[in-house]
């Protein structure tokens, strides 16, 4: 209890920072779902409510984000009433996994496909987690969810987990809590906000290229969308367990996480190596 406490506080610091940094009055706001970005929906709240912020107008990605912003007296609007050619000025998300590339994997609440039709939208996109989603590369910290339809799902399933690009993943159909990415046993299939089904992909490995397993995966005739968010994210704002935060990307800091803190470490053994052997070539000559 006092971990989930701690942690609650971390993800509360990262959706606060994330409102007070980025939102601004007259702004036309993207708001995320699940545990992190309910934090960031509270602090619009309340700055509306205190008179900090006004004229400010949003879009939530899924029911359980719209049912909040309205207990909170939030200005809602939709995609549809957006005037044609204009973009939201920010919008703000969790997410199950980061790299070090800031790719995301995304979707463990079920809400993948709506969320990434307002954050594609979106002039910034801020994700905001806690330190336990960085990750060297994504696929074995978190499962892929991929939405697909009703309609013959078990074979599309087949389909998704036959794929080269994401070979060696265990396809799993959600059941139950659609929020709640796992399989509970005797349920029926979960069914997400737009009335589909997910199939969370399971990795041991990291998934090898990123891009061709996001481009193989929408191809799919009966997929809708799937969890990976690549070349969205404007800045990732992470939090502590002692309450600090620290950002990633534009105004922040490098990705320092994962595989690129090994990178002069790997460079350095790797020249070496080299001298190395071109010192053995001239002796054997």
């Amino acid at each position: 209890t006092e971990k989930k406490t701690t942690m609650d506080a971390a993800k509360k610091a990262a959706g606060y920072k994330a409102v007070d940094d980025h939102v601004k009055s007259g702004m036309l706001v993207g708001l995320g779902t699940g545990s992190t970005a309910y934090f960031a929906v509270e602090r619009v709240g309340m700055k509306l409510k205190s008179g900090e912020l006004k004229n400010v107008k949003c879009i939530p990605t899924s029911v359980r984000t719209k049912e909040q912003a309205e207990s909170l007296k939030i200005p809602l609007i939709t995609l549809n009433e957006m005037p044609k050619g204009t973009m939201l000025d920010v919008a703000i998300d969790g997410a199950d996994a980061v790299d070090p590339d800031m790719c995301l994997v995304k979707g463990g609440g079920g809400a993948l496909l709506r969320e990434k039709m307002v954050e594609v939208m979106s002039k910034k996109f801020i994700c905001i987690v806690d330190e336990t989603k960085l990750c060297s590369g994504l696929g074995p910290s978190f499962p892929l969810p991929v939405e697909i339809t009703p309609f013959c799902h078990e074979h599309t399933l087949r389909v998704v987990a036959a794929l080269p690009e994401v070979a060696g993943c265990k396809a799993v159909l959600r059941t139950g809590d659609c929020s709640n990415n796992k399989a509970e046993p005797g349920e029926k299939p979960a069914i997400s906000d737009n009335g589909n089904y997910i199939v969370d992909l399971h990795f041991t490995k990291n998934i090898a290229d990123v891009t061709k397993a996001a481009e193989a995966i929408k191809k799919v005739v009966g997929v809708v969308d799937h969890g990976i968010f690549q070349g969205m994210t404007y800045q990732t704002i992470i939090a502590y367990k002692d309450g600090s935060c620290k950002v990633a990307g534009k105004g922040g800091k490098k990705p320092w996480w994962g595989k690129t803190q090994y990178a002069p470490y790997l460079y350095g053994v790797a020249v070496v190596a080299h001298l190395a052997y071109l010192a053995s070539s001239r002796m054997s000559k």
